[in-house]
């Protein structure tokens, strides 16, 4: 599976303006199958009341429209997060669609109360793993990448896509925490960043993909947009579970969402 990981810099709330600086992007960088992009990639991550409900696209109409625009132009499936309101709720949404116009979602499970997100959105409760190519990808979004029990590989999935606003003051944490997801669950890491800068924080990438012996693949220089393209392959993450078949002596467990 051929992949471009787009690490861009988010105009604030200017979803036309983002669509515009991403195909740009994109359209530099040639085919492939996946095309994946940082959260909230439409407005930047917003909180607070008055931002949410100015900048959340009602049931993901607008924003699903130029995914599957994107999706079917460039022939990739195309996975991001965008604020989206649903039945009077708000939710960080990450959206995975298919050059058909088919599409998954999942809804952001550990809201980042630090920054005010749970004040105004609701947290999801279901674990979405999604395939693609002959591959199983779980879905992440930012600070769900700091919970390794929600994220644990029970055998379902080969890849995770973990798509982040990640501030600069706490980078370290991002490079270590993609390279652990992928070690202890013995998959591909896909952790996509923004650059630039919202009202709160300043973001300086770190976009990257590690493989399933935790080596990094390759990654997008710090504070620069940029596109990086990497490929994985299922028969070599195969052969290396068969050879250290670590997710078979893993512990059993139920989560449970309260």
């Amino acid at each position: 599976m051929d992949i471009l990981l787009v690490q861009a810099e988010t105009v604030w709330q200017s979803p036309e303006a983002n669509y515009r600086r991403i195909e740009a992007l994109v359209g530099k960088s040639g085919e492939a199958d996946l095309i994946v992009l940082p959260e909230m990639f439409p407005t930047g991550f917003v909180t607070g009341r008055s931002g949410v409900i100015g900048a959340a696209d009602k049931d993901g109409t607008r924003i699903l429209e130029w995914m599957r625009a994107f999706a079917r132009e460039t022939g990739a499936a195309v996975v991001g997060s965008a604020a989206v309101e649903a039945d009077g709720w708000f939710f960080n949404r990450c959206y995975f669609v298919r050059p058909d116009g088919s599409f998954d979602s999942y809804d952001k499970r550990h809201l980042f109360g630090i920054g005010g997100e749970d004040e105004h959105y609701t947290a999801g409760h279901d674990r979405t793993v999604v395939e693609w190519g002959g591959f199983r990808i779980l879905l992440l979004v930012c600070y769900d990448l700091r919970f390794p029990v929600f994220a644990r590989n029970r055998g379902d999935y080969d890849m995770i896509l973990c798509v982040a606003n990640w501030p600069q003051s706490r980078r370290r944490v991002w490079d270590t925490l993609l390279r652990a997801r992928a070690i202890e669950n013995v998959c591909y890491v896909a952790g996509v960043n923004r650059v630039g800068s919202d009202p709160v924080c300043t973001y300086n990438g770190g976009t990257a993909f590690i493989d399933y012996r935790g080596e990094s693949v390759g990654t997008v220089e710090d504070g620069s947009e940029g596109v990086l393209r990497v490929s994985a392959e299922l028969d070599g993450l195969a052969a290396f579970r068969r050879k250290y078949p670590m997710l078979d002596d893993a512990d059993a467990f139920e989560l449970r969402f309260e």
